[in-house]
Formats: C-alpha cells, sequence, structure tokens
C-alpha cells in the first residue's frame, strides 16, 4: 500500500539529521546523496519504492534540511553520522544505496562498521583517478547536469544555494580526495554497482574497477541512463533495487 513519505527528524552526534521514508518490506534500504545535493536527489527512488521495500532518504549534515555541524565533515566523518543514525533509528541490516560522492561514505561505513551493514549500492562510484583535478571534475558534473535534463539544473542550483557555494566546493573537492580503492576491499557485504552508459561523470572502466575491487560485487548496466540514476531512472533503478534486496534475504 503507497502511501508517500513521512518525514522524522534525529539528533545525531549533535547535528539535526532530517530523513523521509516510504514503507514496505525489509531489511530496509536508506539512500545517501551525492556531492553537494541533498535528499532531493534520492528522492525519486523513494517513490519509486513506496509499498515494495521500506526506503529512507536522508540529508547529510550540511545539506538539505539537516542542521549545519559546524564545520565540513569528510567521508569518513560522515559515515559515522550515517552508522550513528542507523544505529539510534534502529534499523537492521540495512542495504546502503549511495550515489556518487555517496557510494564513497556508503563504503566507508559497510568497511567500518560491518556489523551495522547489511549490503550495499553503489549507484554511478566516484572517482576515477582520471578525474581527479577539481576543474575536470566540475566540468564533468555540469556536463552531465545538462545531460540529465533541464529539470534537474534547478533542484542542483537550489540544493547549492541551501549548502553554501563553499561547502558544495568542498564536497566536490571530498569526492576527489577521497581514495575509494583504499575501502573497496574492506566491504565484504553483498555489493551491487550500478551504472547508467551514459554517464559523463563515473566511466565504464571505473564502474567495471570498483565491481572487481569488491570481495562479493556485480555489476548492472542500465543502457542511456546518466550519473544521478536515483532521479534520472527511478523505475528501472528500483525494480534492480528489489531484485538484488530479494536475492539476497
Amino acid at each position: 500500500m503507497r502511501v508517500g513519505p513521512e518525514q522524522e527528524t534525529d539528533e545525531v552526534l549533535g547535528t539535526e539529521i532530517a530523513s523521509w521514508y516510504v514503507r514496505g518490506r525489509h531489511p530496509p534500504l536508506v539512500c545517501v546523496h551525492g556531492a553537494g545535493v541533498s535528499s532531493r536527489q534520492t528522492m525519486p527512488l523513494l517513490e519509486a519504492l513506496d509499498g515494495r521495500i521500506e526506503t529512507w532518504a536522508l540529508d547529510m549534515p550540511g545539506y538539505g534540511r539537516s542542521g549545519n555541524p559546524g564545520r565540513f565533515l569528510h567521508v569518513a566523518e560522515m559515515a559515522d553520522v550515517l552508522v550513528q543514525w542507523l544505529r539510534e533509528r534502529g534499523l537492521q541490516d540495512p542495504c546502503l544505496l549511495g550515489v556518487s560522492l555517496g557510494t564513497q561514505v556508503v563504503a566507508e561505513a559497510a568497511a567500518r562498521e560491518p556489523d551495522a551493514v547489511g549490503s550495499v549500492v553503489l549507484v554511478g562510484p566516484t572517482t576515477d583517478p582520471a578525474a581527479r583535478s577539481l576543474p575536470l571534475l566540475a566540468l564533468r558534473l555540469v556536463h552531465n547536469n545538462f545531460h540529465e535534463g533541464l529539470g534537474v539544473i534547478p533542484q542542483s542550483f537550489r540544493d547549492y544555494r541551501d549548502a553554501g557555494l563553499r561547502r558544495v566546493a568542498m564536497s566536490w573537492l571530498e569526492s576527489k580526495n577521497h581514495r575509494i580503492e583504499g575501502v573497496l576491499p574492506q566491504v565484504h557485504q553483498p555489493a551491487l554497482v550500478v551504472w547508467g552508459t551514459a554517464d559523463k561523470v563515473s566511466r565504464h572502466f571505473w564502474a567495471e574497477e570498483v565491481t572487481r575491487m569488491l570481495p562479493h560485487g556485480r555489476l548492472t548496466a542500465i543502457p542511456g541512463r546518466p550519473h544521478a540514476l536515483t532521479a534520472a531512472a527511478p523505475g528501472e533503478l528500483a525494480d534492480i533495487v528489489d531484485e538484488f534486496l530479494a536475492e539476497d534475504r
């Protein structure tokens, strides 16, 4: 039964964290947005899974409707917030789904606290070594926004305004500087990498390399779809995630 997203607010490590959820079967799915944006990026997937899987979308500290932690949080620190939020919410064996920079947060959380995470889905994982310069990464992100369609641009700018340009720029730097390849071999949970063949940020070779580095990873490609699949292909991604979680039960 579809009832629509419901909002919650929790204080986690001194910062208010805003989240939204829809009801469905377990294990629950928790969505983590990408660099500089908010849960608006993952909300279409949330709505596509309404009544199918209990799905959560949260705003990380300093983004969207969550509180300002007072300083910029690095990937490992965001992973700590995520794990603490999972514990305070009492979510058992959740599947963590990250988009773009969110894949780096999710991988850190799964590697650092394996007992708190049941499985992971990495959507458009970042950042490949070829893009580890801020101008090139920014160019890819802007190019991808236009490729995803004009509807994405106002949403991205709204998120950038809410977070502040300094925090947005620092989040792009963090995506560039964090080395996910040092974390992936420590992610021993079932893992699914999902990549759109029209992704202008995360390239095919990198999706394959990320999958190879995961001890229990597999790759699924969605033809003709761009980077932020939670917004660009929510129905297709929902079916893929639903099947993955059904197999993992």
